[in-house]
């Protein structure tokens, strides 16, 4: 019988969200053959739920599992009311755990957290981070598999670093720090080199982009911001750039990094979260303190210093993506729905 699954998630396509798990291993599964069902596009909160509960309802007798992307922020409780739902008409169901600040659930909400995760057929995990997190916390066993690109969309190019050009991509949110990356620019600026900064990601309307734009202005610097781009779109910008640079304070195992070392950028973000357990510091990537503009900055420089210690961790960080290449993932997900 040919394996079919419904997928609870936040399917946006929306100017104010940039495509989540659900809209790249959905269609992904598909292509191996696999029957996936979706919940839910609806950009309205309340309405995204009850679409989640009806599909559930209507596809309870065509699929074997039902797979949940779990989060720690508000959608955390869109887990706690399909996992319970799951539970009662008896469907096997799997969280995949991709909240960076999901450990901090387990400790704020112990009870939710095992009404979820303590009954789940399998649990996943796209990081080290959070598997230990959660076996730690007595959820076992966790299965990790990490996030994926196609590595073929990727190519590498060589870059110097006479002047710093600087790539920023993810949602415009509070927990992402955008603020830090104009800081960053600001404190190279002032010490006589040469940058830019391109910031690419929607708008979530949390006032985070207003507040970037307003501290730009202030500072008196030039940012270029982009809105959201697709993938092709932002994968050429890539190319006129030679750094990324990831400021966020939560964080999990975010694509876009693993995408930028698949184009052969630097790559210097915050130790955050599950940052530190996939990248190697001076090895991989250089990693920071969070909410530390100055050091951010002095990393960058460095890079300029050390042409050939960079050269090294750029291509070291290639190679690592090309682990992430979903020709060689898929295996891990066909062998977990079995």
């Amino acid at each position: 019988m040919k394996k079919s699954l419904l997928y609870i998630g936040n399917n946006l396509n929306s100017k104010r969200s940039n495509i989540s798990s659900i809209g790249v291993l959905g269609p992904m599964l598909e292509a191996e053959g696999i029957t996936v069902y979706y919940a839910s596009s609806k950009t309205n909160k309340l309405y995204r739920l009850l679409d989640m509960i009806w599909q559930v309802l209507r596809n309870r007798h065509r699929v074997s599992i039902v797979l949940i992307d779990t989060y720690s922020t508000w959608n955390f409780y869109y887990a706690l009311v399909i996992s319970q739902l799951c539970r009662l008409l008896r469907l096997c169901y799997i969280p995949s755990l991709n909240g960076g600040n999901l450990p901090m659930r387990l400790q704020q909400n112990p009870v939710f957290c095992r009404m979820i995760f303590k009954p789940a057929y399998k649990l996943v995990s796209p990081s080290i981070y959070l598997k230990e997190a959660f076996e730690t916390a007595g959820f076992t066993p966790v299965t990790y598999i990490p996030n994926s690109i196609t590595l073929g969309n990727y190519t590498c190019y060589n870059h110097d670093y006479e002047q710093f050009n600087l790539l920023w991509v993810r949602s415009f949110s509070y927990i992402y720090n955008p603020t830090m990356a104009v800081e960053v620019l600001k404190t190279l600026l002032d010490n006589g080199y040469q940058a830019t900064l391109t910031m690419v990601g929607p708008d979530t309307g949390d006032g985070s982009l207003q507040a970037t734009k307003t501290l730009a202005k202030t500072l008196g610097v030039a940012v270029t911001f982009t809105g959201k781009l697709s993938k092709p779109d932002w994968i050429a910008l890539a190319k006129t750039h030679n750094i990324f640079i990831n400021t966020t304070n939560y964080d999990n195992m975010p694509v876009s990094v693993i995408e930028a070392m698949a184009l052969g950028l630097a790559v210097v973000s915050t130790r955050v979260g599950g940052i530190p357990y996939f990248l190697e510091h001076l090895k991989e990537a250089v990693l920071v303190p969070a909410e530390n503009a100055a050091v951010m900055a002095k990393a960058i420089v460095d890079l300029k210093a050390s042409p050939e210690n960079t050269r090294h961790m750029v291509q070291n960080a290639r190679s690592k993506a090309e682990n992430f290449d979903w020709n060689h993932v898929k295996q891990d997900w066909l062998q977990l729905l079995q």
